[in-house]
């Protein structure tokens, strides 16, 4: 009998790490934290992608938070459950993974110091479910339903919703259009589950691997990316223009190329960095859409990245300068249309003698004396005979993109109501509960306080993503919020103006609520820059 009372031995394997208590909760918090810093950056329209390569050289370029979550080689059990969370608010709600990781890893950052002065974990959670509880409550409460709306109305909430997913996808800049197109085709299947009606192209995408990934971040990492860039235009710069000089080029096989064509240097040279390899894909974009100029494009990219670098090197923020350069660029386009000559409404003759000029201009760096004017005549003649058509297929869309508007109208659709975004519905409910937490005695109080903070990350991230005072701003967004008759309650960060707007006026943001609920309630109980195609 006694021997049946002695207790069970288990042995376990070599290397395990049993540690418990303070410093192990601490560990996880720290692991979780960690991760959430990866995707910060990527959050809202501002947001900058993540370049992630690894040892064989294949490399990922994106923003979408669900996609970087999936890929990212995670060790540690505890940042794990952060993955867990992405690949569920991706697959319930469609969108809103950056924000839902961003929120987890911030209520776990603001609850870290009252871990380490031995406050027990159950006292906190207690507080987060309470606070978790008032949250969604006020939720509901601002939501706007689309019930009872007409069709036109319905359509335009939904197209906000929509297009507020795309802002800061890959075919953000024609956002109102694919929006309006994904509401069409959601609305038009109904409240059936039958999402593999609406079809998306499919392009093939470079897929991450995780051997050996890589995150490198910061201002080293961003003047190593320059330095690459302009260390491959300086091998293109001699070849420019008619007296550009030829460029020899052999591998260990012993095959040797002769060529001052841009287009085929770039494919020859064997460029390991990741993003040197950027120019590469300019190169081929320009030589499959223009056909000439690639070594104008490659200079040019370049150049621009060599004189932003000082200003990297200075502590600028890379959206101030994305932002500045993104003027200047309208600016330049402005003024080439301006200086531009038309061929609309010139004779026949005239056409070809302005085309062959142009056809002669590509020719003057590949062939001498009369060979150029002759071909390019040529070539004129053939296209002319060709016409307008456009033989060439249409340029693919991004599934990711278009799957996660359709996700969220249709979830916007089943739940019958919108919330507004840009930070504002956080802000809200950060206020509410700085303000029910008074109601509360004893030291949940400080909990639900550390809740309402961990609640501003987001329209603080969407600052400093767009490269704005975050303190300033803030600031702006809790005088509006506390506003007795309620009436700044769904403002929130003005992407454009780097100020304070009605974010329900400018854009709606089903997701946005969806991601709060989901972080703050009850599933974690226990524990998107290219163009896309315009209207014709």
């Amino acid at each position: 009998m006694s021997s049946m009372l002695q207790p069970q031995i288990i042995l376990l394997k070599e290397g395990t790490d049993t540690s418990q208590g303070k410093a192990q909760l601490v560990s996880n918090i720290n692991a979780c934290t960690a991760v959430a810093d990866v995707v910060r950056t990527t959050l809202g329209p501002r947001g900058m992608d993540k370049l992630i390569h690894d040892d064989k050289g294949s490399v990922t370029i994106s923003n979408d938070g669900a996609t970087i979550m999936k890929l990212l080689d995670i060790v540690h059990p505890a940042a794990k459950i952060l993955v867990d969370i992405a690949k569920s608010q991706d697959s319930e709600v469609g969108d809103g993974t950056t924000t839902v990781v961003l929120l987890a890893g911030e209520f776990l950052k603001e609850a870290k110091p009252f871990i380490e002065d031995g406050v027990h974990p159950q006292s906190l959670i207690k507080s987060y479910r309470t606070a978790s509880y008032l949250a969604i409550e006020k939720i509901k409460e601002l939501a706007v339903s689309i019930e009872g709306k007409s069709l036109e109305e319905k359509k335009n909430l939904l197209g906000k919703c929509a297009a507020t997913t795309l802002s800061s996808k890959l075919i953000g800049g024609e956002k109102e259009f694919f929006a309006s197109m994904v509401v069409d085709a959601v609305i038009a299947i109904g409240d059936e589950d039958r999402l593999n009606m609406i079809g998306i192209k499919k392009q093939p995408q470079i897929i991450l691997l995780k051997e050996g990934t890589d995150t490198s971040q910061g201002k080293a990492q961003l003047v190593s990316n320059i330095n690459a860039c302009t260390a491959v235009a300086d091998v293109v710069r001699t070849t420019l223009g008619p007296r550009g000089m030829d460029k020899l080029i052999h591998d260990d096989k012993g095959s040797v190329t002769i060529s001052n064509d841009g287009a085929t240097i770039m494919k020859l040279l064997d460029i390991v960095h990741p993003a040197a390899k950027i120019l590469v894909d300019i190169a081929k974009s320009q030589d499959s859409e223009v056909g000439d100029g690639t070594t104008t494009v490659v200079l040019l990219a370049g150049e621009f990245l060599k004189e932003a670098k000082p200003f990297i090197e200075d502590g600028v923020h890379p959206q101030s300068l994305i932002k500045s350069y993104r003027t200047a660029s309208y600016l330049a386009i402005e003024k080439i249309k301006e200086l531009a000559v038309s061929i609309e409404g010139k004779s026949l003759e005239e056409k070809k003698n302005l085309l062959g000029k142009c056809a002669a201009t590509t020719l003057s760096s590949k062939l001498i004396g009369g060979e150029k004017e002759f071909f390019a005549s040529m070539v004129v003649d053939a296209v002319i005979a060709i016409g307008d058509e456009d033989r060439l297929n249409m340029i693919g869309i991004k599934k990711r993109s278009l799957h996660d508007a359709i996700m969220i109208v249709r979830r916007a659709l089943k739940n019958s109501t919108v919330v507004a975004g840009g930070g504002a519905i956080d802000m809200e409910i950060s206020r509410y509960l700085r303000q029910k937490a008074h109601e509360i005695r004893g030291k949940s109080q400080f909990f639900i306080n550390s809740y309402a903070k961990a609640l501003e990350v987001i329209p603080r991230q969407l600052c400093d993503n767009a490269g704005f005072d975050a303190t300033d701003v803030l600031n702006k967004l809790r005088q509006k919020h506390a506003h007795p008759s309620g009436e700044g309650a769904l403002h929130g960060v003005d992407i454009n103006t780097g100020g304070i707007a009605d974010s329900f006026a400018n854009f709606s943001e089903s997701a946005q609520g969806e991601a709060a609920a989901s972080a703050m309630g009850g599933r974690g109980r226990g524990g998107g820059r290219g163009r896309g195609m315009r209207r014709r």
